[in-house]
C-alpha cells in the first residue's frame, strides 16, 4: 500500500492539520499581496488624477498666455508653476507605484509546496 494512503487512513488528523496550515499560509500571503495591490492601485489613481489636474492647469495657462497681452500679465512665472506641482506629484506617485515593495509574493507558499513535493517524492521512492 502507498505510504500516503496508509497515512490518510491511519492518521487523518495530521493531514487535516497540514491542510489547515496551508490555509493559514495562503490567507497570510493573500493578505500581504492584497495590501501591495491596494497601495499600487491607490498610487496609480492619485497619479492619474493629479496628471489630469496638471493637464487642465497647463491648458488654462496656455489659454491665458494666448489671450492676455504680455504686458498685462502680473506674474508670468505663475503660468508655469501652477501645473508644475500636480505634475511633480503625478510623477512621484507613478514612480512609487512602480517600485516593488515586496518582491517575493507567495514565496513562502512556493517553498512549502516544493518541500512537500520533495517529501512526497522521497516517500514514493521508498
Amino acid at each position: 500500500m502507498h505510504p500516503l494512503l496508509l497515512l490518510l487512513s491511519s492518521r487523518t488528523q495530521l493531514l487535516v492539520e497540514h491542510a489547515e496550515g496551508y490555509a493559514a499560509l495562503v490567507a497570510a500571503e493573500a493578505g500581504a499581496a492584497s495590501t501591495i495591490w491596494k497601495r499600487s492601485a491607490l498610487l496609480n489613481a492619485v497619479a492619474l488624477c493629479t496628471f489630469g489636474t496638471a493637464a487642465v492647469l497647463a491648458g488654462v495657462a496656455l489659454m491665458l498666455w494666448a489671450t492676455v497681452p504680455p504686458q498685462n500679465i502680473q506674474a508670468p512665472w505663475a503660468l508655469w508653476v501652477a501645473p508644475l506641482f500636480p505634475a511633480v506629484v503625478a510623477l512621484a506617485c507613478t514612480l512609487c507605484a512602480r517600485v516593488p515593495s515586496h518582491p517575493g509574493t507567495f514565496s513562502q507558499l512556493r517553498q512549502q509546496l516544493k518541500a512537500d513535493m520533495a517529501l512526497l517524492a522521497e516517500v514514493s521512492q521508498s
